[in-house]
């Protein structure tokens, strides 16, 4: 089953309530601080931008912030006329002055409106390039990773820290790094302005905010453990829908459609009572808010009606103060949300972090080498080990003290049970993992001398677990040789005895594969493998089983051809089907990471000895007598 549909929505795409993320569990980053300070250093080719959409973001919300003023000496203009025709004082309204605010207003929006979309569009090019350079960073780190990094981590997480949480760290860059801006400066912009109307009314908003706090932490810590049952329910749900579609065959063919249905009703109705609960909790926290705020514009309007009636406020004093209190909580709501999801971001900056932290494989000379085409008279292929050792955990030995001189052109047979050790010894030779003791040398060249690209260069490899792209057919071959000519692709494929099949396809080479290869059959995926190794026309072959996968017939076409292939080459050949390699010139038998015995397929029948067990094992007295 994939590993990437069970990995979580990244918090920016997580479900939310009314109010944004409050109430929602939190990913928090393990070292909030040093991870917050080299993640602002890929800010540091863009600083001129960020310094230009800080001046920006402070002019905008200046213009938001004068703008309630405004309004406040507009109506001051318009009651002051109206209380002195209340009072019998003959008097006009001054159009011009009202007119000139009006003006000022609508400047102060347009100007507002202006450097807010510069700055959006200003924050959402350096927060993509940023990230751009994340992803080109990380996908450069990822070809550098040792094939032991791959084998300790699930595909599904080293694709989310390289996709999810570099979009997540997209998304609250472009989004959330404004709206802090923009939030301080509008908090404390209103505090400002609100004293300059009336200090006496500013202290009964103040004395509010801890209401909204109180209020936030205690809906926030009761819906905290419902929305983390709704994360969890959420992953068996996928889980078990992505199982039963991927194993639909076997649920069929074994009748399990019932109990299929049963379990996944079980789990969406967890996980519809966990998402109503979480939602309903989380949804309080709107009505709160809006009731805390009223009870502070109850308070400000009882106040400033006695003060308006008594002089000591305007009206228009009073309709600007109301409306930068109840325009008070935003900024403070949104900077909450925005810690939230800054928590979250760091954390998955923390992760993208550890992929870059990762250590390397060292290889020097890696850019510097470019392969060079053999002349065929060249003798080449000669493989020295000498006393190697190998571990995959310091505490287990696997493979000591293994020594093995290959002579050029010869068939090498590796033979043994499961975990024997016959293709990590076949990774070793292509340094896909690095030895623990002692050395070994292709051609004379000892392989710390030779870059892995040039070392790799000399294999061609064939695995029981076949290997294709979402491309053409004739990508897919062309992936051992990218600058081989059409002929010499076709002429690979029909030594694989794949053309044939290939032409039979609507489009022939140009046959597309689907997402799922499914419009080809696992044989005829193996055949296109083998073709790719023919092209690439290696000093060195790896078969894998290489043949497990296809019938009777093509794996007998299929040996012939490799015969061809194998004939000017050292090969390597992984087999469990010993009747497939009798034609070796050497046949290495392994047991617990050591050569047990070695020798031709006739020299280890004679000596009846563990290759002797094997293969008894593998036949009846009938079939003994035919290969006999």
């Amino acid at each position: 089953m994939s590993e990437i549909r069970r990995q979580q929505p990244p918090p920016s795409m997580m479900n939310r309530g009314p109010m944004g993320t409050l109430g929602q569990p939190t990913v928090k980053a393990k070292n909030f601080g040093p991870t917050f300070r080299r993640l602002l250093t890929w800010f540091q080719p863009f600083r001129l931008r960020l310094f230009t959409v800080l001046v920006l973001a402070i002019a905008s919300t200046s213009f938001t912030i004068a703008s309630p003023k405004l309004v406040g000496n507009a109506i001051d203009l318009i009651t002051t006329t109206l209380m002195q025709r209340f009072r019998g004082i003959p008097a006009e309204f001054d159009y011009a002055a009202i007119n000139q605010v009006l003006l000022w207003l609508l400047s102060f929006y347009l100007l507002s409106s202006a450097f807010m979309l510069c700055t959006q569009w200003i924050m959402a090019g350096v927060s993509q390039r940023t990230v751009q350079r994340m992803r080109e960073a990380a996908a450069a780190k990822l070809r550098r990773l040792p094939l032991s990094y791959y084998d300790s981590h699930s595909h599904g997480d080293i694709l989310s820290r390289v996709t999810n949480d570099l979009d997540t760290i997209s998304t609250t860059l472009q989004q959330s790094a404004t709206q802090a801006i923009t939030s301080v400066i509008q908090l404390i912009g209103f505090i400002i302005m609100m004293l300059t109307i009336s200090p006496a009314l500013t202290l009964v908003v103040m004395a509010t905010l801890p209401l909204y706090g109180v209020a936030t932490v205690l809906l926030a810590k009761k819906s905290q453990p419902h929305f983390a049952a709704q994360q969890k329910q959420l992953g068996l749900l996928s889980g078990h829908v992505e199982e039963m579609f991927s194993g639909q065959v076997v649920v069929k063919a074994f009748g399990h459609e019932a109990a299929s249905v049963e379990t996944f009703r079980a789990i969406n109705a967890e996980y519809s009572k966990a998402y109503q609960r979480a939602n309903f909790i989380s949804g309080i926290i709107f009505p709160a808010m809006s009731f805390i705020s009223n009870l502070g514009y109850v308070l400000i309007s009882v106040i400033g009606g006695m003060w308006i009636t008594s002089g000591r406020l305007s009206v228009g004093s009073i309709v600007s103060f109301i409306q930068y209190s109840r325009s008070f909580t935003q900024p403070i709501l949104q900077t909450a949300n925005i810690a939230n999801v800054l928590q979250s971001t760091i954390a998955c900056a923390e992760r993208v972090f550890e992929v870059l932290d990762e250590k390397e494989e060292a290889d020097p000379v890696l850019e510097r080498f470019t392969p060079v085409p053999h002349a065929e008279s060249e003798l080449r292929g000669a493989v020295q080990l000498n006393h190697i050792s190998f571990r995959y955990k310091p505490e287990q030995p696997l493979i000591e003290d293994l020594s093995l001189d290959v002579k050029p052109r010869h068939i090498i047979a590796i033979v043994g049970p499961t975990g024997a050790g016959k293709t990590t010894l076949v990774n070793l030779l292509m340094r896909f993992y690095e030895l623990d003791g002692g050395d070994f040398s292709i051609d004379g060249k000892h392989v710390q001398s030779l870059s892995r690209s040039e070392l790799r260069s000399r294999f061609g490899m064939v695995l029981q677990d076949t290997w294709l792209f979402g491309g053409t057919i004739y990508d897919n071959i062309a992936f051992g040789r990218p600058d081989a000519k059409p002929e010499e692709v076709i002429a690979a494929a029909t030594a694989a005895h794949a053309d044939h099949f290939v032409r039979t396809l609507p489009d022939g080479y140009d046959t597309v594969l689907n997402e799922e290869f499914s419009n080809i059959s696992q044989g005829q995926k193996q055949l296109l493998t083998i073709a790719r190794a023919i092209l690439a026309n290696p000093d060195i072959l790896i078969l894998d089983e290489a043949t497990s996968n296809v019938d009777t017939r093509t794996e007998m076409q299929i040996q012939q051809a490799m015969k061809k292939l194998m004939k000017n080459r050292t090969s390597f050949v992984i087999a469990h089907r010993l009747s497939t390699i009798q034609d070796a010139e050497k046949i290495l038998v392994m047991d617990k990471g050591r050569i047990v015995e070695q020798g031709s397929h006739a020299e280890l029948m004679a000596a009846q000895g563990f290759y002797y067990s094997l293969f008894l094992s593998q036949f009846s007295e009938p079939e003994l007598a035919m290969v006999s």
